[in-house]
């Protein structure tokens, strides 16, 4: 799998002269990605290295080797060359006083709208045949299935974090564990396995991959936030606190700006551009725990925090030091609350998962002082200390659906619509014999991604 450069490379070859390709047709310089050709070219120049430095190198090679494999360059090179279209640049607006334009012709706004499972959208707030598309949705998800040959064990120890890469051209996923090992798997070249990095020292709790730069895995840990750059196996620090961290997420779709939450109650904001890893905004929100942090998907200046039975909105332009209130606080919860995000597309709904043995959907399209319950489903939570808590997270692909793991035998993973209503139950006697506590969803192909307590994920898909 893939190693640390700085790491002993015990299986490397012995301290005689190496020369990293002659003998190995897959690891020529024009079998690489261009940073390693530079790598081979400059060895070559190098006989006198010594032998930790040609060990060094010799991991350098093997981890370009793996990430070519996962042809993750060429897809990151592809995104970045594709040309902006017309109608994505931003156009600047000009009021109708100025283009002396009068109001009365002026239609009036329309509902935002809906990706559905079928990739057409429908529109918020306008119902029509609303069964149909709930069927449609559960047929799709009925296609969706598992095989043993997608399953993989991904990391040595218990599930914690997940991110799938969003190409359409490779399934790529990212596990991060109790341990700090982040295992990086590509479910197109499955006879490769799993290859492995050890960026934390402790849990990774969260992970994104940047919504900017495709080629960019942002994991966070106790202690740091990191950006791994993943064609070139090389991670850096964004963020260090003392203080125990707990979750994150971009202020910003171009992903130079985001929030990270603290275990103790306070939250952050990090300007990935600044120099160094020192932090902007520090604010106590005056939560006794903090587990997860979620920004609105479209008024990106509010963000839902989640803790010891507390889950509250907040803007953060009107943040300070201490002494915040909320714009709305989502009551009811009676235990721990483990997680809660916001709906994908509106952000007009929000779910929440308790120790109080229930999942709680919330209305938030109006953000008044109390926001309503929508609708409250009995959910066994309680996973116990060797499987990582719950997370319910929603379809990017369906608006009003959400996926969360389940304690029910046969071993399942559920996906529920906001009203409360089972929709689909993810389960195969042969293959799936474990809780999947944490989940993810692709966000355009029928991918679900689930991971147990063992570091194995399991991939249903049509």
């Amino acid at each position: 799998g893939v190693r640390d450069a700085d790491s002993d490379g015990s299986e490397a070859e012995d301290a005689g002269a190496v020369s990293f390709h002659a003998d190995r047709p897959e690891l020529r310089p024009e079998r690489l990605p261009p940073p390693s050709r530079l790598i081979c070219t400059w060895a070559d120049g190098c006989p006198q290295l010594s032998v930790y430095e040609k060990k060094r190198l010799k991991n350098i090679i093997e981890n370009a080797k793996f990430f070519a494999a996962l042809e993750l360059y060429e897809v990151c090179m592809e995104s970045e060359a594709k040309p902006k279209k017309a109608e994505d640049e931003t156009v600047r607006r000009r009021s109708m006083r100025l283009q002396r334009v009068e109001p009365s012709g002026v239609s009036g706004l329309e509902a935002p709208a809906q990706p559905t499972a079928a990739g057409s959208v429908r529109q918020v707030g306008v119902r029509g045949d609303v069964s149909v598309y709930t069927q449609k949705y559960q047929d799709m998800l009925s296609s969706m299935v598992l095989s043993k040959e997608n399953i993989r064990k991904v990391v040595k120890y218990r599930v914690c974090s997940m991110a799938i890469h969003p190409s359409e051209s490779i399934l790529f996923v990212a596990a991060g564990d109790k341990s700090g090992q982040i295992g990086l798997w590509n479910d197109c070249k499955s006879e490769e396995g799993a290859h492995v990095f050890v960026p934390h020292n402790d849990l990774v709790s969260c992970m994104h991959f940047s919504p900017f730069n495709p080629a960019h895995l942002l994991s966070l840990s106790n202690d740091s936030l990191r950006c791994g750059d993943v064609t070139r196996a090389v991670f850096d620090d964004i963020y260090r606190s003392e203080e125990k961290l707990s979750s994150f997420d971009f202020l910003e779709d171009n992903a130079s700006t985001a929030i990270v939450a603290h275990w103790g109650g306070n939250i952050t904001v990090v300007d990935r551009r600044t120099p160094g890893t020192s932090s902007g905004l520090s604010a106590d929100i005056d939560f006794k725990r903090m587990r997860t942090v979620h920004v609105h998907p479209v008024n990106k200046q509010y963000f839902m925090a989640a803790g010891l039975q507390d889950v509250c909105i907040y803007d953060i332009r009107y943040l300070k030091f201490h002494r915040n209130m909320p714009v709305s606080s989502l009551k009811g919860h009676t235990k721990s609350v483990a997680s809660a995000f916001f709906s994908p597309v509106t952000g007009n709904r929000a779910v929440t998962v308790c120790a109080d043995d229930k999942l709680r959907v919330y209305d938030t399209s109006s953000l008044s002082s109390k926001v309503e319950v929508l609708s409250t489903i009995r959910h066994n939570n309680n996973t116990g200390r060797w499987l990582s808590r719950f997370q319910a997270i929603w379809d990017p692909k369906q608006e009003d659906c959400f996926v969360v793991g389940s304690m029910l035998q046969p071993r399942q993973i559920e996906v529920f619509q906001d009203t409360g209503k089972l929709l689909h139950s993810f389960s195969n006697l042969n293959c799936l014999n474990s809780v999947c506590s944490i989940n993810v969803v692709h966000p355009t192909k029928n991918v679900l991604v689930g991971g147990n307590s063992s570091g194995r994920l399991h991939v249903f898909k049509d």
